[in-house]
């Protein structure tokens, strides 16, 4: 994918660019260039071990790369000290983690709110807000170990989304949901890419998640391209 942007366009909240990363001597992937905008919603498809997780890890400094630069709002993170990088995720950032995360002695509301209380802004509103929005309101005073699949991955859903982050980084957020809830969680990300001015970019493996995105992109060990049978195109 061409990394240059039109003449009078205007900064991309997330720019990725020539990103290699190498584990044990092999390369995982290399050249990747990517530019997101704000409100916009970006889908990468690949083959398994082609190194989706690990560019979402690396664009949110979880995971270091070998070469490149990723800028988020104007902020080159690859260049921040792991405390700063970790401040700024907390303020800045959704993560969808495939392995949900949540910490098992909080409740469902407690997990959820996480995010804001870290940022000492609690609101128990927003929090009930988010729960209804994936279905899990009545669910608020459950422990995760009382959660089937499903349900924890929309608490990792509800949690990074609770405090409205300008990029949300999705790994497989369907993965383990029914096709109805599915949907659901597919609006919920997109409303809030566009009412919100966020960006978003999902990992998946699912051609019907994909097919809500603005763009879809395929992740090669050489680099990024637009999926031939993909055509960009307009926001909702």
């Amino acid at each position: 994918m061409n990394a240059v942007l039109p003449a009078g366009a205007a900064p991309p909240l997330l720019s990725v660019r020539a990103l290699c990363k190498d584990y044990g001597g092999e390369r995982v992937f290399a050249h990747v260039d990517l530019h997101v905008a704000r409100g916009e919603f970006v889908a990468i498809l690949g083959e398994s071990g082609v190194g989706k997780s690990t560019l979402l890890n690396c664009i949110a400094g979880l995971d270091t790369a070998q070469a490149g630069s990723v800028h988020i709002d104007g902020t080159d993170i690859t260049a921040l000290a792991e405390p700063a990088q970790a401040l700024f995720r907390r303020a800045h950032l959704g993560f969808v983690f495939q392995a949900f995360h949540v910490l098992p002695h909080l409740s469902v509301a407690h997990n959820v709110g996480l995010p804001l209380l870290l940022q000492q802004r609690p609101d128990d509103e927003r929090v009930r807000e988010v729960l209804d929005a994936v279905g899990l309101q009545a669910l608020a005073d459950r422990l995760p170990q009382t959660l089937s699949g499903g349900q924890l991955q929309r608490v990792a859903i509800a949690r990074a989304l609770v405090h409205r982050p300008q990029l949300i980084l999705a790994d497989e957020p369907t993965g383990n949901l029914d096709p109805a809830t599915a949907e659901r969680v597919m609006d919920l990300l997109s409303a809030q890419v566009r009412r919100h001015g966020a960006a978003c970019v999902l990992v998946t493996h699912s051609r019907a998640a994909a097919a809500r995105a603005d763009r879809v992109l395929t992740l090669t060990s050489t680099g990024m391209a637009t999926l031939p049978d993909a055509a960009p195109r307009a926001g909702d």
